[in-house]
């Protein structure tokens, strides 16, 4: 037998969930917090695993310079000698970085390759960012942008300061209107640059 007369009236109530907007809210918050730029951190343990961590935490994997496994576990990152470890390639599918986390990529100086898939932070301001840094100028050569909502023809177009960029593929990008236009104006600054699209007319 249960004894509902001893039990609070509130367990016997089915409880509120938060709204949506809330949790939304939250998140939002929170992703926003992994993406702050500790630069004493960066100090301490140098450019590379500073990066790791920032990635790793917001869901993103990396691969290092001679190793083939991706590190995706922010607890079994290598430990060795500071700067043993170069980050040569980003897989940030799914992932929460956002612009103001890009800081962490000033300092790498062995990064070839990014993939930036159904990322609902990156924008224009992030591919921009990213065409400015002087270490990617030079070391980034290839590119993958799928399913990025807020990504537009100008922040396709502000890749053309990769001048070794080799390979970049675009597609699920509905914010390309004019991809003709885009193509062009990249393929004139780039003229090695091979460019593949999955993209709706």
């Amino acid at each position: 037998m249960i004894f509902t007369h001893l039990l609070r009236p509130s367990l016997l109530t089915k409880q509120r969930l938060p709204p949506l907007s809330g949790c939304r809210q939250f998140w939002g918050w929170l992703n926003a917090v992994f993406n702050r730029v500790d630069f004493e951190r960066i100090k301490d343990v140098g450019p590379d695993r500073a990066a790791s961590e920032w990635l790793l935490r917001c869901g993103a994997k990396v691969r290092y310079q001679g190793l083939e496994k991706w590190q995706y576990d922010y607890n079994g990152l290598p430990t060795g000698p500071l700067g043993k470890y170069k980050i040569q390639a980003i897989d940030a599918t799914e992932s929460c970085i956002m612009y103001k986390g890009f800081d962490y990529l000033d300092g790498l100086e062995h990064l070839e390759e990014i993939k930036l898939c159904q990322c609902i932070y990156i924008e224009d301001m992030c591919l921009e960012r990213i065409s400015k840094i002087s270490n990617l100028q030079n070391s980034l050569s290839r590119l993958e942008i799928v399913s990025c909502g807020n990504v537009t023809d100008k922040g396709v177009i502000a890749l053309n300061t990769l001048r070794n960029l080799e390979y970049l593929f675009l597609r699920d990008l509905p914010g390309i209107r004019k991809k003709e236009m885009t193509v062009e104006l990249l393929q004139k600054s780039v003229p090695s640059l091979q460019i593949e699209l999955d993209l709706k007319d």
